[in-house]
């Protein structure tokens, strides 16, 4: 088998044997992992003073051929199997709940209009948004309350998760689709509601401006 980690090193100050090794251990640590880690979590159980996100980069670029890929999570890393062999593993998929129409709006609405609230949602969709849709979502782990608006009754707003970007393949929330592939990708009903444009997405890390931390409720 090939030398996964042959290439020449971005981490000069290392010696050849320490980087081999400090390859070894993020690639055994990601793999044991049930969940994506974030760059802190690997950090912590590295030697003192290792440049984690070059050596995860380096890794990244050594499985990329492969059967597996190491794939940026917004802040976490995980492998995952390469998206041309995803067909492989279809009939190994047990799909859980099949979200309804306005939920998937719901979704949509909120992975490009974040942060946003119920009321806001429901301005897009043109419709009241029941309870039990974001309750859905919530349960989904894919939606989470961010914080809380700075207007008058104080509204939660929501946001997307790393787990909502893990499941649609994304490293990022600006790697979010244009709204025809969002619609062929299911994301979103081909019924698109009024008023959706899909803008631009924000991030979803951080508070912004006129949103409050949830503490202190």
């Amino acid at each position: 088998m090939p030398d996964l980690f042959a290439s020449g090193s971005n981490v000069t100050s290392l010696s050849p044997e320490d980087r081999r090794l400090h390859l070894r251990m993020l690639e055994a640590m990601l793999f044991a992992s049930a969940k994506p880690m974030s760059e802190a979590e690997l950090a912590a159980k590295m030697p003192e003073g290792v440049t984690v996100d070059v050596l995860l980069h380096e890794l990244q670029t050594a499985y990329a051929s492969r059967g597996v890929n190491l794939r940026r999570i917004g802040d976490c890393w995980a492998f995952r199997t390469a998206s041309d062999l995803g067909f492989l593993l279809q009939e190994h998929k047990v799909e859980e709940r099949k979200l309804s129409r306005a939920a998937m709006e719901t979704l949509a609405i909120i992975a490009y209009h974040q942060p946003v609230t119920r009321a806001e949602i429901e301005e897009v969709r043109g419709v009241s948004t029941s309870k039990g849709t974001l309750d859905v979502l919530l349960e989904t782990g894919w939606v989470r309350p961010r914080g809380r608006r700075r207007s008058p009754g104080r509204p939660l707003t929501f946001g997307t998760t790393n787990e909502f970007l893990d499941h649609f393949g994304l490293a990022a929330i600006g790697d979010l689709p244009g709204l025809l592939d969002l619609k062929a990708a299911g994301l979103l009903n081909a019924n698109i509601p009024p008023g959706f444009e899909a803008p631009p997405a924000f991030g979803s890390e951080g508070l912004r401006d006129d949103e409050d931390p949830l503490d202190g409720d």
